[in-house]
């Protein structure tokens, strides 16, 4: 009998408490608000969710990162085309799959509270 070698425990990527979903490669699982139906313009204009825009990104949090995941962190802000997206739901909850060349932006929350962001 020949014996296998044992398998090395490396960490993960890393992804929200209890999500029972594990990324791969470059993928991203992100989270939008579903409530983003109707919103007003700058001048104080309703719009309808169902007015035709023209290409509109679209905001997500990171929930989950696959282990080849370079620039984002759970809990980063993503911006992304919504036309170039996967969708899946897990658990009753409907996310997003990404690969991470298909995000735009990313706007992360790394300051700590009553930190001024400045070095002095």
């Amino acid at each position: 009998m020949v014996k296998k070698p044992a398998i090395a425990v490396v960490p993960g990527p890393e992804h929200a408490e209890g999500l029972p979903i594990k990324m791969l490669n470059d993928r991203i699982l992100v989270s939008i608000d579903t409530a983003e139906g109707e919103r007003r313009s700058s001048g104080g204009i309703l719009i309808p969710a169902t007015a035709q825009m023209g290409k509109r990104l679209t905001w997500a949090e990171v929930i989950a990162t696959g282990p080849n995941v370079r620039t984002m962190e759970l809990g980063d802000q993503v911006l992304f085309n919504p036309e170039d997206r996967y969708e899946v739901e897990v658990r009753g909850l409907d996310y997003i799959i990404l690969r991470e060349r298909d995000v735009h932006a990313v706007a992360a929350r790394r300051l700590e509270e009553g930190s001024t962001g400045l070095y002095l």
